[in-house]
């Protein structure tokens, strides 16, 4: 670990340790051949785990730690649970220190529920994400999990990066912020029309010969705010790529084409009628042919199986997944969340890009635009700082005719604020496709961290309400996201389920949502998220419980978990006692910190459209208080698109740069 920017006083480490032997305590048990019962938190190094976390979240963010703390160092905190033998956290004793922790896991206050999930999340995360001198975790034998699977390759070609020491003036045609998705095909297809194109990302360039399979090495370095990104209440954790290439490095392959219905409602309700010309479709097919989109390499792993034998068993929908790549070996895959070691996976890094390189296309990463620039109403170019070497921050200017803002749906919205663009539904109508885990103990071996991420989808139940409902589909599933996924209710609750890892198939239930969220500015210019789940998408997302728990009885589970933090553990073969608490479950309270709810998609926050009022963009993507300034990311959707985005955000970015040529 490097040092960290972040540090505890003696009272605080004296605080979180006490913490951390809580959650994960050590326990005797008869039969415990690696240790992995008996070991508490504080044998990791987790305290210090913690300040690395902390050094790359805001301000704000350190501060409400540190007044958590101090909270937990009050025996006013302890008073509701234990009374008169209210103490200070670390004085209480361990009995006590966990009836406190599973007070604050049920409050009724969000707030004390949002300090516990703060906590529970990072520290159980890095007690089986942590890893030693020799890339192991201590954990990993008893959950059966093998690690990396094989070593990084050690040469590959590398895209050809900007990197610069001192303040610079580049000139270009078109300046595109952002390498993802969106930004990716618009760069490939400009270059090659002869545009001269600037790329700037943000975060790193990491490439096959850096991805080590290290659940905690790569999310730190792929993924926005080093994989702790959440909503402002905590209520959703948000999985963002923030690396060269953007959610292709880092996403689970899927490639869905954006469904009919879809295309029909946008063309209809956001005046979009050319998603249904023959245009649209050429573009739609020209980035799934680039993707080499296909089925034959979607082979099913345990969980992938389970999950197409019980929808076979119960006569629901059920499809082969498409995905993006080329000569997969499928037992690696599990690991492409973490960026793909052997280069298969059709990212950006290994289509699009290349393509802008050959035919000129300049990139810079670690390179933050700050603001863009704009004269007469005119877009100019745009203000940006890269990180240098030694860490320094170099300010760029570049100058362009035409600038294409591809931050995602969370940066996109922020950076045109920054701006000074005042449209008011510029960050309005964020939509996330929240998404629970339902997980299933199975007598047989699973290795949701083995072979393909997602194999099988059920839209059974994706058309509850015209077209919102939810999906079912499978993730990949590696120990720390799996640690800090699971409710916790005791120490040895929590690590009996870690201890089933192998044994354990996840289904997801992915919602559509209709009610979306927001991003605002925070006090830096920096984009803070805020989601309430509504009544009718929590109404579907329910539903889509039911029907993961009743999937997994199918496929023959001995056991099912749940995502709440209230009843956790169904048994199938137990009758009214395993479907007693599902029709008691939609009173159990679902508010924020109350169940694990995920988020791996971010769209709609600057939508198209023909609305005026409703659409900061017009139809062809160009802002309509910008000349020249176009958007061309997830953002533009005008509403939430039910399938993984992908493949809708490339079809789309690929039309708009059409319009763009010549």
């Amino acid at each position: 670990m490097v040092e960290p920017r972040f540090t505890w006083t003696d009272s605080e480490r004296a605080t979180l340790q006490a913490l951390c032997d809580t959650l994960i305590p050590s326990l005797a048990v008869d039969d415990d051949p690696h240790g992995f019962w008996a070991r508490p938190g504080m044998a990791l190094p987790l305290v210090d785990g913690l300040a690395e976390m902390l050094a790359v979240q805001s301000a704000a963010q350190q501060r409400e730690m540190h007044r958590l703390l101090r909270l937990l160092d009050s025996p006013l905190l302890a008073w509701p649970t234990l009374g008169r033998r209210a103490r200070a956290f670390r004085t209480l004793s361990p009995p006590e220190r966990e009836r406190l922790l599973q007070g604050l896991a049920n409050s009724r206050s969000a707030t004390l529920r949002r300090a516990f999930q703060a906590l529970k999340r990072a520290i159980c995360y890095l007690f089986y994400a942590l890893i030693d001198e020799d890339g192991s975790n201590p954990n990993w034998p008893a959950l059966g999990y093998p690690g990396p699977l094989s070593a990084p390759p050690q040469a590959v070609d590398k895209l050809p990066l900007l990197l610069f020491d001192r303040a610079q003036q580049l000139r270009c045609d078109t300046l595109i912020v952002g390498s993802g998705a969106g930004g990716g095909v618009v760069a490939g297809e400009l270059a090659e029309a002869g545009d001269e194109v600037i790329v700037v990302e943000k975060g790193p360039y990491l490439a096959e010969d850096q991805f080590t399979q290290r659940e905690l090495e790569m999310t730190a370095s792929l993924y926005e705010v080093s994989g702790t990104l959440a909503s402002d209440d905590l209520s959703v954790v948000v999985l963002a790529g923030s690396c060269l290439g953007g959610g292709t490095t880092i996403n689970w392959s899927a490639a869905f084409r954006p469904p009919e219905h879809l295309l029909r409602e946008w063309a209809t309700d956001h005046l979009l009628p050319h998603l249904l010309t023959p245009e649209f479709a050429d573009s739609v097919e020209a980035v799934a042919r680039a993707l080499n989109v296909n089925r034959d390499e979607s082979s099913r792993n345990p969980q992938n199986e389970a999950l197409w034998r019980a929808l076979q068993q119960r006569d629901a929908n059920h499809a082969v997944i498409p995905r993006n790549v080329r000569g997969c070996n499928s037992i690696e895959c599990g690991y492409c969340g973490l960026g793909c070691q052997r280069g298969t996976k059709q990212s950006m890094l290994k289509s699009y890009l290349p393509r802008a390189v050959a035919a000129g296309a300049r990139l810079l990463a670690e390179t933050e635009v700050m603001r863009i620039l704009i004269e007469a109403g005119q877009v100019v170019g745009a203000t940006a700082l890269q990180r240098g070497a030694d860490g320094r921050r170099v300010p760029i200017t570049i100058r362009a005719k035409r600038v294409v803002v591809a931050a995602g749906a969370i940066h996109t919205p922020a950076l045109l604020r920054r701006s000074g663009l005042r449209h008011p539904q510029i960050g309005q109508n964020l939509k996330l496709h929240p998404t629970v885990a339902v997980a299933g103990r199975y007598d047989q071996p699973m290795e949701p961290w083995r072979g393909v991420m997602m194999a099988t989808v059920s839209e059974e139940w994706a058309y509850l309400d015209g077209g919102y409902g939810v999906r079912i589909e499978t993730p990949p599933a590696h120990p720390g996201l799996m640690a800090l996924a699971l409710p916790w209710q005791s120490g040895a609750q929590h690590k009996a389920l870690m201890a089933d890892a192998a044994q354990t198939g996840v289904f997801i239930v992915l919602t559509r949502d209709r009610d979306g969220g927001e991003v605002r500015l925070d006090k830096r210019g920096q984009p803070l998220i805020r989601y309430r789940l509504s009544r009718y998408d929590r109404a579907h997302l329910l539903r889509g419980i039911h029907e993961a728990v009743a999937l997994h009885q199918s496929a023959g589970a001995s056991r099912v978990t749940l995502p709440h933090q209230r009843q956790t553990l169904l048994t199938p073969s137990h009758g009214k006692a395993f479907t007693a608490p599902l029709a008691e479950m939609a009173w159990w309270g679902w508010g924020p910190n109350q169940f694990a709810l995920f988020s791996a998609h971010q769209m709609g926050s600057c939508g198209m459209g023909g609305d005026g009022q409703r659409h900061p963009l017009k139809a062809n993507g160009e802002s309509r208080e910008v000349r020249g300034l176009f958007v061309a990311d997830g953002s533009v959707f005008p509403a939430a698109s039910g399938v993984n985005p992908m493949l809708t955000i490339q079809a789309m970015a690929h039309y708009t740069a059409q319009g763009m040529k010549g």
